[in-house]
């Protein structure tokens, strides 16, 4: 219990009960030998009893534990408890679930922990020294690697390419033939996005660019694309996985390494000062990527017949070949970690060494982080297969019963038609509010942009207005999905208004906003969202259940974007457009 004490009685306490300790107490005495020359000093080898291990190692484990736990076992016991209480059902092998959601906390843990000591290091280390030692087409050309590498290793990516065996080729043939074929394809598309991200991020740090034009250039081929597919009957198919991509690539492993190094180039040059030199380049590397998948899809559809993707689909599904060993559980996902792992540390590793001809420091430290990189990669690769995926899939699944007649659920639907409806319309909006407000990259977004705008912009306001916004956005997919609305209708007008608040918004503002979008899409949520969508679009027989994070990611743009034209009221807007004329003379333009 805290009391008051006067600083006078703290101040003669501790003047009276002070104690002196001679600092020869605190040290070995010296010996010299038989020449009279000192003799080193080797202290004895420390040596632990298991207690010491454990109060050591305690509150190292657990702060990193207790993380993970807050992101994941909400979202977990939410899908459960609404899944057991309002859908009425039991979740099904709920033994595996259980290992399979252990394992992804203990892996995000891991790979988090992997990525502090094993793999940022690198970036620092290259952020800072290569502009000093190399030209900039070579750091550019770097840059564009890095995207792709990143994109290779992100948590998430694994989950997109994990649902090409639920699409029916029959009703999305193309979409099919991305996912399957062409998988491996889709992700070094989605991975040079975000590599031409990181040079036009790059080169905005060095020539001080406002991110507001290149918004608007990026929004435009983006949105002409989108239009030019959705007038397509089987390329409006793919839109939903085009924009979801946009979504999967700004992870934990994407956002610090890329920006480290575009960070360190802006440093280098000098322009680095700006509070918000950070911002921008989550933006780009969420929209590069949509482009890249639609200009692959339309190339698809120009060379690959329909006919030819049925027969491939139908030959693959008559074929009942045996299971190689490494496509076996466990040996799939400790091939996949150190596949999405290695190949990135070793581009790393070369630059350093050879480009840079730097030593890295702490070597030891940073192979022990780049082993629990690829241990926690593969953790959470068996964890997303047997828990979050499964648990995702299932709820979704179970979802639409509360509304409409599903064969595995009896007595459905649940609830009249209006009321089944709206549950299933909550259900979405507290998964993705609860969801974003556990991410722990918002909780340090907000005490970022809280310091930035010297407290104008609270990280509260920040981390509800936020979450608000992904919930709103899931609501707006899930009806999507349940009166197969074309995704085009939903994305258009919503970045139309958006390009119109960001010319109404300052640049403070707008870099934040269209960042934001970025940090609502962790390693945790997209798996666990895109499988519910699937779930859910399978249920409702809807063709595809992808789009659900493209539009958890417009939301938030517009409910911050909103906040901060709120924060500025009219007379920041008046300073901002009408600086010379009185407040009165603009009080009829500005109400």
């Amino acid at each position: 219990m805290t009391r008051e004490v006067r600083f006078g009685d703290f101040t003669r306490e501790i003047q009276i009960n002070q104690q002196f300790v001679s600092y020869n107490h605190l040290t070995p005495k010296t010996r010299f030998d038989g020449d009279g020359r000192e003799v080193p000093y080797h202290p004895p080898r420390l040596t632990l009893r298991g207690i010491d291990v454990y109060r050591l190692l305690t509150p190292y484990v657990s702060v990193r534990l207790i993380s993970q736990i807050k992101a994941v076992v909400p979202l977990a016991l939410y899908l459960i408890f609404f899944q057991i209480l309002i859908l009425r059902q039991t979740v099904l092998q709920h033994n595996v679930i259980l290992f399979g959601i252990l394992a992804v906390i203990v892996g995000l843990m891991v790979f988090m922990e992997g990525l502090k000591l094993g793999l940022m290091p690198f970036g620092e280390i290259i952020g800072h020294r290569l502009p000093q030692k190399s030209k900039l087409p070579l750091v550019l050309f770097i840059s564009l690697l890095l995207g792709v590498g990143v994109t290779f290793a992100e948590p998430a990516i694994g989950a997109l390419q994990a649902v090409g065996s639920i699409v029916d080729p029959r009703r999305a043939p193309y979409l099919y033939i991305l996912l399957n074929a062409w998988s491996d394809m889709l992700v070094l598309v989605v991975g040079l996005g975000v590599g031409l991200a990181a040079v036009v991020g790059t080169l905005r740090f060095l020539n001080g660019w406002s991110l507001k034009p290149l918004v608007y250039a990026t929004l435009l081929p983006t949105l002409a694309l989108t239009v030019y597919c959705m007038a397509d009957a089987e390329l409006s198919k793919v839109l939903g996985l085009a924009w979801d991509c946009g979504a999967v690539t700004t992870g934990p492993v994407t956002v610090p390494l890329v920006l480290s190094l575009g960070i360190g180039i802006a440093a280098a040059a000098g322009r680095g000062s700006s509070s918000l030199s950070g911002f921008g380049i989550v933006t780009l590397a969420s929209l590069f990527p949509i482009i890249g998948v639609m200009a692959l899809a339309i190339y698809v559809s120009a060379t690959v017949p329909v006919e030819s993707i049925l027969l491939a689909a139908e030959s693959a599904s008559h074929t009942q070949a045996a299971i190689a060993w490494y496509e076996r559980t466990p040996w799939q996902e400790i091939i996949g970690g150190m596949r999405a792992i290695v190949p990135l540390v070793l581009f790393l590793f070369l630059v350093l060494r050879f480009i840079l001809r730097e030593r890295m420091r702490e070597s030891g430290i940073v192979l022990y982080g780049l082993t629990l990189s690829v241990a926690g990669m593969i953790l959470f690769n068996v964890g997303l297969s047997f828990g979050l995926a499964k648990l995702g899939n299932q709820s979704g699944g179970f979802i639409p019963a509360a509304f409409t007649e599903l064969d595995s659920v009896k007595e459905s639907p649940l609830y009249h038609y209006s009321i089944g409806i709206a549950l299933a319309l909550v259900f979405a909006w507290v998964l993705g509010f609860g969801a974003t407000l556990a991410e722990p990259a918002l909780n340090a977004l907000g005490q970022t942009v809280e310091n930035l705008t010297n407290g104008t912009f609270r990280k509260k306001m920040l981390m509800y207005s936020v979450s608000a916004g992904v919930g709103f956005g899931i609501t707006a997919g899930i009806l999507k999905i349940i009166f197969d609305l074309p995704l085009g209708w939903l994305l258009i007008p919503t970045y139309l208004i958006a390009v119109g608040l960001t010319a109404l918004s300052s640049e403070e503002f707008v870099n934040v906003a269209w960042d934001s979008a970025g940090v609502t899409t962790g390693p945790v949520t997209v798996p666990l969202v895109l499988a519910m969508g699937l779930g859910f679009g399978d249920a409702v027989k809807a063709i595809e259940g992808f789009g659900i994070l493209s539009m958890a990611s417009i939301g938030p743009i517009l409910s911050v974007l909103l906040t901060g034209l709120w924060i500025q009221g009219p007379e920041g807007l008046r300073k901002r457009f009408f600086p010379r004329l009185p407040a009165a003379a603009v009080a009829e333009v500005i109400p």
